[in-house]
């Protein structure tokens, strides 16, 4: 239950406020894809044009980050330079949000911090390029992203390009299944993986149409049933890239981390810095085209959710 409290550490920007003082629809964007996924300036670059289309669809983009002791839910321009610019920026997940809200540092928001505060500001659709998920090797590691705990239990949908391939994706939809997140697919039946369209896994249902998807995720909340959905959209056939190649520069990425004791949180940055590098920066330009096409796909299931009342879903 979220307290008024907990609301007290939210700062809106006005577009945001004004939005939901007139009952539009809002979209959750992720700050960690800026400060730690992309590098300046297209990361700035992809993240107005990104707020342009949401805006544009006719909802309100709501870019989350935590600035001077404070959850801000939406960024002004000066905000998105200073979270896109700063090497000081914190990557924060649920373990990390007290320390860097009573430090006052900067902190950009992953796949679980993002929905803590989405929650907490009442949005129901947060965009972002791929979830978290099992590591390989996490038999011996234990590394498991606490992206997949946070869907278990924050009743926020995602819509997401799959899980990125650097992972165990078979591992990771069986952690959410063990935990009752459900794993919609929306243009194909299987389970995308991030930079190629298929990871050769189904998702557990799949619907294309907005309303659709709205009335499923208004059902589950409906009937009390907590935490996220996961909606997975393939990356656009033009921008995708072929499992072989991936896998391999992947595993590469891999080797060099372990080489060079890279561990924990810090492995993804490294993993996408180092593949961007060696497709030069093909790699970047799919990641740019899998957030926008999310966004495509997010903006349209936060318009339905509008349109779908509780206790009617099946109406």
């Amino acid at each position: 239950m979220v307290t008024d409290l907990a609301r007290s550490w939210l700062t809106c920007s006005a577009p945001v406020a004004a939005a939901q003082a007139a009952g539009r629809p809002l979209v959750a964007l992720e700050s960690s894809i800026i400060a730690h996924g992309m590098p300046y300036p297209e990361n700035i670059r992809t993240a107005h044009e990104v707020e342009s289309l949401i805006r544009d669809a006719g909802a309100e983009p709501a870019t989350i980050a935590l600035i001077g002791g404070r959850i801000h839910i939406g960024l002004t321009d000066v905000e998105l330079e200073l979270i896109g610019r700063s090497d000081r920026v914190h990557k924060v997940s649920r373990r990390d949000l007290p320390a860097t809200l009573a430090g006052g540092g900067l902190g950009a928001t992953t796949v679980a911090g993002t929905m803590i505060c989405a929650a907490l500001a009442g949005i129901e659709v947060f965009v972002t390029g791929g979830i978290g998920g099992v590591h390989r090797g996490a038999q011996e590691t234990f590394d498991i992203s606490a992206d997949l705990q946070e869907l278990a239990k924050t009743s926020v949908a995602v819509i997401c390009a799959g899980a990125k391939s650097i992972l165990d994706i078979g591992l990771t939809l069986e952690y959410l299944e063990t935990h009752g997140v459900p794993v919609l697919s929306c243009e194909q039946d299987n389970f995308a993986a991030y930079y190629t369209r298929d990871s050769g896994f189904r998702a557990d249902f799949r619907l294309d149409e907005p309303t659709e998807q709205a009335r499923f995720i208004r059902t589950k909340w409906d009937l009390g049933l907590k935490g996220g959905v996961v909606l997975s959209t393939p990356v656009p056939v033009a921008s995708a890239m072929t499992f072989e190649e991936i896998d391999a520069l992947t595993q590469q990425a891999l080797d060099e981390a372990a080489a060079k004791g890279i561990i924990g949180k810090a492995v993804t940055p490294f993993l996408l810095a180092r593949i961007t590098a060696l497709t030069g920066g093909r790699s970047l330009a799919t990641n740019i085209a899998i957030v926008k096409h999310n966004a495509e796909v997010g903006v349209r299931l936060a318009l339905a959710l509008a349109h779908v009342e509780r206790g009617t879903s099946a109406a």
